[in-house]
């Protein structure tokens, strides 16, 4: 039966930020996106829609499914992504399931969308043309404050490329927060969607926020040192090939803890050799680590999911599921400190869920807990964005969230 929709009636620059989510586990493409787009919209109470935000499994029909959502939501500036899960209002939505739709009214903020290809050839320069796009498409009046929401296909590579193009063209002012695409762990395809349009492998889609008050973007990640720092001293890529001059994999076989069960129940390998509780931590200046995942690929050889600089200080971390959880309730607080917030977007990776595993409903109830009465809406991530204030911004394993 149709959800009626109230009729569209005038925000204003002084009305709270609306916002309305919808769900739908419908097989077939077409209904799921009509459903959780009618919720959603219904959400608003009558406001009308100014930024609509997809998660859905790479199991649908993509295009499908979005033209599905743009039928019901018409021209409100539309971005998204696949994902490997999705959690809203304390809700865990497993890998593999379901669509999920956040409509969005305007509030105090203006949006501006856009999208790039092209961030496996030249990340810095898709960096660039993204953050100029975005920009520009929020409109000419300027604003004091803004952000730049961020999510981009999660088999690219080159991420933090992509971040050093955005940070040339908006400096360390406008924060950047956001996730990549995943899919159902399948690690085969992801995408990214941009109003009609459905980008694979290489591309990326932007949110300028233009806000009158700062944006502030949290991460954190619980995860801890299991060995003293060291050096990335040969690496090709994404294969490390030798920590502080010995074979790197020997080096992280060291690090494990001597009851490490590689086949429990629950622990999730999306490559061969793949642990996903022991990690890098990529060293700051500050003494903060960015985590990045690994694994020992059946041929023996130590990779990463993301490059490790030749000569980059590291340690091995490892973590447990209560490690993790603890820092949810940081976050969602640090993102909400001093604001009225009406929703908070959060981006956790999948590589937690996997360490969660039969716990993993627990992280989005705990978001929910904490935020209390504010909207939560979120996906599980091939990688998280979270650049304040230095150019580095991309993490895996982590929490990060903007409150708005």
């Amino acid at each position: 039966m149709p959800v009626e929709i109230p009729a569209p009636r005038p925000a204003t620059a002084t009305e709270p930020l609306r916002t309305g989510v919808g769900y739908s586990d419908a097989a077939d493409a077409v209904e799921a996106g009509r459903a959780a787009a009618a919720e959603a919209l219904a959400g608003l109470q009558g406001y009308p829609p100014e930024l609509i935000i997809v998660y859905a499994s790479v199991s649908y029909d993509l295009i499908a499914l979005l033209h599905a959502v743009r039928r019901a939501t018409g021209k409100a500036p539309l971005v998204g992504a696949t994902t490997s899960g999705q959690f809203h209002d304390g809700r865990l939505i497993d890998p593999g399931l379901g669509v999920s739709v956040l409509a969005l009214s305007a509030g105090r903020y203006r949006y501006g969308v856009a999208s790039v290809t092209g961030v496996t050839e030249d990340g810095d320069d898709a960096g660039q043309r993204l953050a100029r796009a975005a920009r520009a498409a929020a409109g000419p009046e300027p604003t004091p404050h803004a952000a730049l929401l961020l999510l981009t296909t999660g088999l690219a590579g080159h991420q933090q490329e992509l971040l050093n193009g955005v940070h040339r063209v908006l400096g360390a002012p406008v924060p950047v927060v956001g996730g990549s695409a995943g899919d159902d762990r399948l690690l085969i395809r992801t995408c990214v969607f941009e109003n009609d349009n459905v980008l694979t492998d290489g591309g990326a889609a932007g949110v300028w926020i233009a806000s009158p008050e700062p944006l502030s973007v949290v991460a954190e990640h619980g995860w801890y040192d299991v060995g003293l720092p060291l050096l990335v001293t040969k690496s090709d890529g994404l294969v490390i090939q030798e920590i502080a001059g010995r074979p790197a994999a020997d080096v992280f076989r060291e690090h494990f803890h001597d009851d490490v069960d590689f086949e429990r129940p629950g622990l999730i390998k999306p490559a061969p050799g793949y642990l996903s509780a022991y990690a890098f931590g990529l060293i700051q200046p500050d003494g903060s680590k960015l985590v990045r995942g690994a694994y020992i690929d059946e041929d023996g050889q130590l990779k990463t999911f993301s490059p490790l600089p030749l000569y980059a200080p590291v340690q091995i971390v490892s973590c447990r599921p209560e490690d993790l959880l603890r820092v949810t309730g940081d976050v969602v607080h640090r993102s909400l400190a001093g604001r009225d917030a009406s929703v908070l977007l959060a981006f956790s990776c999948v590589a937690r869920l996997d360490v969660l595993a039969e716990q993993g409903a627990r992280e989005a109830a705990l978001i929910q807990d904490a935020a209390g009465d504010v909207t939560t809406f979120g996906f599980y991530t091939y990688g998280e964005f979270a650049r304040t204030t230095r150019v580095a911004g991309y993490h895996n394993a982590t929490l990060t969230a903007i409150a708005l």
